[in-house]
Formats: C-alpha cells, structure tokens, sequence
C-alpha cells in the first residue's frame, strides 16, 4: 500500500505556529510579529486562527465565559468620544436616564443567573462616578453576590485611588476601563480626557487589588500599529480580561457611516490579541453580530469569552443563537465553580 506525505506546510503557515510555539514557551511576539497577524492574507486566516486557538485551548480548553451587561445610567456623558452614542456630541436617539433603582438593578442580576452569565458588569455613563452612584454601587453589590453568586464588573469611568478602594472594599472583583486605542491615535477619537487618564484608572484598579477589565474598539480609521500599541499596553499592564469591540457606527455619532470592517480583519485582529495576550481572556465585544456575521463562531477558536445578549444601546442576537453556537462548536459554558475561578 503507498503511503500519500503528508504536505509539507507553507512558509506562512509555518510563520503562524512558530509564534504560537514560541509564546507557549513564554516568549512574547514583538510588535512588527503582531502587526504581520494583522495584515496577513485572507488565504492565511484559517492558518493563524489554527495557531490562535492552540494557544486558546492551552490556557483555556473550549470552554466559553459569559458575561451580561447592564446599561445602568445611560446618556448625559460630558465626554466627548467619537464612537458613543451615549457621548456630549452624539445625536443619536437613545434611552437617557440617570442611575437605575435597587430594584431593576437586580432584575438584571436575575437575568444574568438566567443565562448563565457568571459576570455581572454595572455600566453607567459618566466622565466619573459621582457620591450618589457611588453609595448606589456599594449598596448593590454585596446584595447581588449574596442573592445570585455573581462575580461584579463595574465600569464608572475615571476613578480616583479612593474610589477605586471602596469599589473594591464593597465586593467589586473587576473594573472595565477600556483604553479604546492606541496612545498615538487617541486624540482622534476624544478630546475632553487623555489616554493617559485611562491607564492611571486602571493603575488605580490594579493598585486596589480588583481585576482589570481594558480593550477596544476595532474600526475607528486606526492604522494596524495602533491596535497593535494598544494590545502591549494591555499586556504590559496585567490586564485581566480584554474585551474587542468592533465599531458599530451608530447613526448620530460622528463615526455615523464608517464601515471598513470585514469578518477576516476581525478575526485577524482577535488572534492577534490572543498571540499578545495569549493567558488573558479575550472577549468577542460589541459589533460582533454586524462584522463576523456567518464567521461568528470562528472568532471562539482565539477568543474565550462572549457578552449575552444585548450592548449598551445596541441589541446583539438572540441568548439561544449563542447557546446554539458554543454547543455547535462542541465548546462548553463555564460553570459557576470555575467561574470563580477566572
């Protein structure tokens, strides 16, 4: 019987489970080796998710987190950032209300017991916390853990040292404060705060002894560089959870319109933040529904994490079409045990 060699694979192809074997060596790839993930071919991306997911599984198997926002206060923001709908500049037609009562609060909580969230994450719209939300905060928090057994993400904004202390004095495990960008192109999609306030948040975060919870957004008119800037500042950090938005470009906002997404320049860009950040979980954010659309499920083989239903002012698919998906994919949902954890 002859025996069929087995085809030797191309250079490209061998470039990708190089870096894979060297960063589960513990090496870390540098920024023209994570830039080159990022403009890879389209005929190559099956190649570098194969590498990215060899990476995911060792750290993280094929189970999948879950996660459930709530969009606590929404609107009424004095920042000025480019991309939201809930911003100074912004004219979308959006909910706008000021922090939600105790009681809603924990009907969202229910809800994330409900669909098997094990993260909570508490969103408000703000520049900062102010004392009301705050005490709103430190009052919930501890009821919620107790009543439903969640972990709490809270992302508030820019936080002092003293308020990021008591957020985690209160039962906070974690902080979102997304860096959104690199540093050289922050200055186009904000003004009324700089990037560096965003880090010292989460030097702060850090500094209280919380998880910090950092990503962005993919799709602004930033070059390859700056994502690339922004995933080792992540990594340089301790960032814990990453979550990769991809620009929803609201109608209303000045980034109304801009549509220069494909589903291979995400996926490209979620196994490069795997190869960065290869023992960090990454989570498939914002805008995934409208830029992966059918390659949903390839995005999971490099990132370990998705949100459950709805966004902040933008609804995403179905809980069951995400149910549907981790199990057409032979992956599992992390239980609460584990959960724990993460």
């Amino acid at each position: 019987m002859t025996r069929t060699a087995t085809p030797a694979l191309s250079p490209a192809t061998s470039q990708w489970h190089e870096f894979a074997d060297r960063v589960l060596a513990g090496e870390t790839l540098s920024a023209a080796e994570a830039e080159s993930i990022l403009t890879a071919p389209d005929s190559e991306l099956l190649s570098v998710l194969d590498a990215a997911y060899r990476v995911r599984q060792h750290y993280f198997g094929n189970q999948v987190q879950l996660y459930l926002l709530m969009n606590a206060k929404s609107g009424l923001c004095p920042e000025d950032c480019q991309y939201c709908s809930q911003s100074k500049v912004s004219e979308a037609e959006i909910p706008k209300y000021n922090i939600l009562s105790r009681d809603k609060l924990m009907d969202g909580a229910k809800v994330a017991a409900e669909r098997q969230a094990k993260t909570y994450c508490i969103v408000i719209s703000a520049r900062g916390p102010n004392e009301r939300e705050m005490q709103a905060v430190e009052q919930i928090v501890p009821e919620i853990k107790s009543k439903y057994d969640l972990k709490i993400c809270a992302s508030m904004g820019l936080l002092t040292s003293q308020q990021a202390d008591r957020l985690a004095a209160c039962g906070v495990d974690r902080v979102n404060h997304n860096l959104n960008t690199g540093e050289d192109y922050y200055a186009d999609i904000c003004t009324t705060h700089g990037y560096s306030d965003r880090v010292d948040t989460l030097k702060a975060v850090r500094s209280a002894g919380m998880e910090m919870c950092s990503g962005g957004i993919i799709g602004m008119g930033e070059k390859p560089s700056d994502l690339v800037q922004m995933a080792i500042e992540l990594r340089e950090l301790g960032v814990h959870s990453i979550p990769v938005n991809f620009l929803n470009a609201i109608e209303g906002t000045p980034l109304e319109g801009k549509d220069t997404l494909t589903p291979q320049r995400c996926l490209k860009a979620l196994a490069m933040f795997r190869l960065v950040c290869p023992d960090r979980e990454i989570r498939i954010a914002g805008g995934r529904e409208i830029h992966l659309r059918s390659l949903q499920p390839l995005g999971l083989y490099a990132a370990n994490s998705i949100f459950v239903g709805d966004y902040l002012t933008t609804q995403g698919q179905t809980p069951d079409a995400d149910y549907q998906m981790i199990r057409d994919l032979g992956f599992e949902v992390v239980e609460a045990a584990e959960a724990q954890r993460c």
